[in-house]
């Protein structure tokens, strides 16, 4: 098992900044692929960053390139996703995922999940 913990959530301007971290406990971490995806109100879960298992490829939603980046740091068994630029289209509940497959953790198909955060931007 691996247990995944998403803090730094908040509301925030549209503008601003904001770093989400998501701890995990358990399992090697460098053994996963880690994603983050989000779900806002009425709407479905969708993909937003991944990271391989070592931070050496990174992929995004069309939706956040260039404006967030997703990393991790296998020391401290956590990954980030810095947010940059924020629109009230990036409010959400954003959770992480891990899986031990990289196209698993980006289809969603992940078997572990954190609990989510909630990102609210607006004025």
């Amino acid at each position: 098992q691996v247990q995944l913990v998403e803090s730094g959530g908040g509301l925030v301007q549209p503008g601003d900044s904001l770093r989400l971290s998501c701890a995990a406990s358990g399992r090697t971490f460098s053994n996963y692929a880690m994603s983050w995806f989000r779900q806002a109100p009425g709407k479905e879960r969708e993909f937003v960053a991944a990271i391989t298992w070592r931070g050496g490829n990174r992929y995004y939603a069309d939706s956040v390139k260039g404006r967030f980046t997703i990393s991790r740091d296998n020391a401290k068994n956590t990954v980030y996703l810095q947010m940059n630029s924020l629109k009230p289209e990036d409010t959400a509940v954003y959770y992480c995922a891990a899986a031990a497959g990289l196209s698993t953790v980006i289809s969603g198909r992940g078997e572990f999940w954190g609990q989510g955060t909630q990102v609210t931007v607006s004025s």
